[in-house]
């Protein structure tokens, strides 16, 4: 049983200039709104100018450029005193060692090594020697190092980079000094195929930490747990659990120590996927929520012209799968080869190609065994011995070892499949492939166009039946697109030919840059530029860099393309102040722009009626379009003026703080139109919402129905009376409708 979970959170970004004495400021707002939690953040102290705070240094105390512990308090206190809550953003898989003097632990490990006390925290590979360092700019840079006295002995320095000297071995040159420590520096491109310790995906200055051992747990939740049981905190957010050897224990522990406090994991689930059911948790932070409320309103018609439209615009005629197949391969066999090394050293029998071929094939982020996952462990088997049969042999040992939750092998397997899946997907993929990039979001599945009626009524009746106290979102620091970006960028799916011939216009305009900037990367900035409006070009220019160098093609993060950066820079700039360029975008939003209005508020309404606990990320409330972070982590103005959205977002959770009945069931409410969707959250509450907005527009609900069951209903949102069962009089080309049944009405 979850205890006292939130009717509603609202998302801030804490920061070293947003702190935590700031954050007061916003309770009046928020209580104003109707959110019954303020959502923070992570707040342990973090690597210096940190603007996440995922990257945590020391789990032991708040982070004093937020404000520390004291200011914590002060905001509990006016949080509480309003009747308002804290859940707390935490980073259990990982700490940062970036800079290793800010870490006490990290910097421990690598001055005394094995015999450090603090070894047991990080998940380090001894068998392979020292510490492996990616630091330097090339091997013979350890020539460069220097051996500095300091107070409590000597250090290392390579630049402004300090490193610690274990006692007695400070004398020689400083090569012969780095030779006798823990740790050995190396060039930072062999970071990605000699790493031995376990990192946050592919970032080798987030090491990994090992909460498996109940030592290590406890010393690093000991502050989270105090400020539990002491009322500081209500409720948490785990990040990144896929990473844990053992997530459901961690949380069986977490449950424990807190007393059952309301807990959300940010867990990825694919289409169809479900959280294991015996997790001592509340839900997932929400992500599957949202590819249903995006994924209803997407119209599946389109789906054949906007992929021939791509195939022809990019010249690419890869499925969405296989483009996921060929990214996670290079994934495996670049940035992660040091992670499937890892895993080839506890199977040294099978070869490397085998562990690689099994962790691309993959079907979902991870399994749990012994309790889920050996489905997919056989259909990645399957995949992998189709694509790779002279591989046969050593993948009958895979599948031996990989199915007994007690071989070594089978628990890291577990631990890398959601890197692999990550960064394949999330961050590559992603940006390779844009038929429509509302889609290309996480948690969600670009091969699969869109989610039907049915789908949303099913897995909405699955999260009222198990997971009722689930988080629910739109927009979050990790998604690609603001909820209402997504909204407009959807919409073509109900006009691929019109946007068809849009973007011949639009490539026309950008003639000057054909062969020059690839013809995909048009195309990403054509839908972004739809989805955003004449986004800012510094925030349009750092949005395609970013997508660019994660799509690993035409340029990169690591040895990318300073030319064609340059060129990316030059379009993006020169579309947003071309006459031409502008001439034809802006008819086309215009064009768009009342069903875009209706659609953002009716994906709203679906995300705030759903079964589960609304969570509002900072700002949108209002009409937001942001992008990929850190775009959407910018500061947020409190006292920006409100829109419709808000005044939508307002009204429905206060009715969901002040009548939580109405919110307790869920049952589907037939139509006679494909084009809408209803449900009831009780007898007493419908909602009623249109899914096709631009064809709602142009042809209207031709005496459709909603089949309301008896009583006097009102909806909400406008305040009026609704006495009628035609769509056209209780939705029109309005955004929703939240119907609540008159008590006096009531059967």
């Amino acid at each position: 049983m979850v205890r006292n979970p939130p009717s509603a959170t609202y998302r801030l970004q804490i920061t070293p200039t947003f702190t935590l004495d700031d954050a007061v400021g916003w309770l009046d707002r928020l209580d104003d709104l109707g959110v019954s939690h303020l959502y923070l953040s992570p707040l342990l102290q973090a690597s210096a100018g940190s603007t996440h705070g995922y990257d945590v240094v020391d789990p032991t105390k708040i982070d004093e450029s937020r404000g520390g512990e004291a200011a914590l308090r002060r905001l509990a206190h006016a949080a509480h005193g309003r009747g308002l809550g804290l859940v707390l953003d935490i980073v259990p898989n990982h700490l940062s060692v970036a800079v290793p003097k800010e870490n006490p632990a990290w910097w421990d490990v690598l001055r005394f090594g094995r015999e450090s006390g603090y070894a047991p925290w990080f998940d380090i590979d001894w068998t392979v020697g020292r510490i492996v360092l990616p630091v330097l700019a090339d091997d013979e840079a350890v020539a460069d190092l220097r051996v500095v006295e300091v107070d409590y002995g000597a250090e290392l320095r390579y630049g402004d980079a300090r490193f610690p000297i274990r006692p007695g071995t400070e004398t020689g040159t400083p090569q012969q000094v780095h030779d006798r420590q823990a740790y050995q520096l190396v060039d930072w491109r062999r970071g990605s195929s000699e790493l031995n310790y376990r990192r946050f995906f592919d970032v080798a200055t987030l090491a990994g930490v090992r909460v498996e051992d109940p030592t290590v747990y406890a010393a690093t939740h000991g502050l989270v747990i105090r400020l539990v049981r002491e009322g500081v905190i209500d409720g948490l957010r785990i990040d990144h659990p896929d990473g844990l050897a053992d997530p459901r224990q961690y949380l069986d522990w977490l449950a424990r120590d807190t007393g059952g406090v309301w807990t959300v994991v940010e867990k990825i689930l694919e289409p169809g996927e479900h959280l294991p059911r015996n997790w001592n948790c509340a839900g997932t932070t929400g992500y599957d929520a949202a590819r249903l409320a995006t994924g209803v309103l997407v119209d599946p018609s389109g789906r054949p012209a906007l992929t021939a439209l791509w195939k022809q615009v990019s010249g690419r005629d890869a499925s969405f799968d296989d483009e996921v197949l060929e990214a996670e391969r290079e994934i495996a066999h670049s940035s992660l080869a040091a992670e499937v090394a890892r895993l080839g050293r506890l199977a040294p029998q099978v070869d490397d190609d085998a562990v690689a071929e099994a962790l691309v094939h993959f079907p979902v982020y991870r399994s749990y065994l012994p309790d889920t996952g050996e489905e997919y462990l056989k259909e990645a088997l399957e995949g992998a011995r189709r694509d790779r049969p002279d591989l046969a042999s050593d993948f009958e040992t895979l599948e031996q070892r990989l199915s007994d939750p007690a071989d070594p092998l089978a628990r890291r397997f577990q631990q890398t499949s959601g890197m692999i899946k990550a960064k394949g997907v999330e961050d590559t993929a992603f940006y390779r492939q844009h038929v429509l990039v509302a889609l290309n979001e996480v948690g969600s599945d670009p091969s699969r166009f869109g989610v039907s009626t049915h789908e949303w009524h099913r897995e909405c009746a699955v999260l009222q039946t198990d997971w009722p106290s689930t988080m629910t979102l739109l927009s979050s620091h990790d998604t690609k697109r603001s909820e209402d970006v997504r909204a407009r960028v959807l919409l073509l799916a109900q006009v691929p030919d019109e946007w068809a011939s849009v973007v011949a216009e639009l490539d026309d305009a950008t003639a000057p840059y054909r062969g020059v900037v690839a013809p995909e990367d048009r195309y990403l900035m054509h839908q972004t530029l739809v989805g955003t409006a004449e986004i800012e070009p510094e925030r349009l220019v750092e949005y395609l860099h970013k997508a660019t160098r994660e799509a690993k093609q035409n340029t990169a993060w690591v040895d990318g393309d300073e030319r064609y950066d340059a060129d990316i820079e030059t379009l993006a700039r020169g579309a947003l102040a071309d006459d031409r360029y502008l001439s034809v975008l802006r008819p086309f939003l215009a064009r768009l722009d009342s069903a875009w209005s209706a659609t953002v508020v009716a994906q709203k309404i679906l995300q705030l009626t759903m079964p589960g606990v609304p969570d509002v990320y900072q700002g949108c409330e209002r009409v937001c379009l942001t992008l990929v972070d850190p775009d959407n982590r910018r500061p947020v103005d409190l006292h920006a003026p409100d829109d419709a959205k808000t005044a939508v977002v307002r009204t429905i959770l206060r009715l969901r703080r002040d009548r939580a009945a109405l919110f307790t069931s869920y049952e589907p409410v037939p139509t006679s139109s494909p084009l809408a969707v209803a449900y009831a959250r009780s007898p007493g509450c419908i909602v009623v919402v249109p899914r096709f907005a631009v064809r709602v527009h142009d042809t209207g609900w031709d005496g459709a129905t909603v089949d309301l069951p008896p009583g006097r209903w009102t909806d909400v949102l406008r305040g009026v009376p609704v006495s009628t069962d035609q769509l056209a009089e209780v939705v029109g080309q309005r955004g929703g409708a939240v119907l609540v049944r008159d008590k006096e009405g009531a059967s």
